[in-house]
């Protein structure tokens, strides 16, 4: 077994603003359409953290500090590679809010989130950032079938 895999690294981040509310985004790619958290791929050679706030500000217009990473979400593509997408909060940012091309931006109560068309999986990853006994959301494919699994 080999030590070694290609790998997609790109990140997530929930910002709450302190009286109960997240920002959300209505993701306007068809590949993983509904309302997910802003976040987007790791540049090559670029930090994680540096990555994070870089695709907050682009998709929202706000600069975030003070993360905390919180878990992972990541699977194995078809062609091998491992996508991973690493998930981060915070409650510090500044800036005015702003939609991009990657989609709408609004603030929603936290709880009001279940109630909304979530991307795929997204449900599931929202545990991931609440409860500190998991830390990752992993998918694999079973004869065909994808088999989520959440530690």
């Amino acid at each position: 077994m080999s030590r070694t895999e290609k790998t997609i690294f790109t990140n997530m981040c929930m910002i709450s603003d302190g009286v109960g509310n997240v920002l959300v985004q209505q993701r306007l790619d068809p590949d993983w359409p509904g309302i997910t958290f802003p976040g987007g791929h790791v540049e090559a050679g670029e930090s994680f953290t540096d990555a994070v706030i870089r695709e907050v500000y682009e998709e929202t217009g706000l600069i975030v500090s003070h993360l905390r990473m919180c878990g992972i979400k990541d699977w194995i593509e078809n062609d091998g590679t491992r996508y991973v997408v690493l998930l981060y909060q915070t409650s510090t940012f500044e800036g005015e809010l702003a939609s991009s091309e990657e989609g709408e931006v609004w603030w929603v109560p936290f709880h009001k989130m279940s109630d909304m068309n979530l991307a795929s999986g997204m449900e599931t990853m929202l545990r991931v950032f609440c409860e500190e006994e998991l830390t990752e959301q992993f998918f694999y494919n079973e004869n065909g079938t994808w088999v989520e699994m959440v530690k």
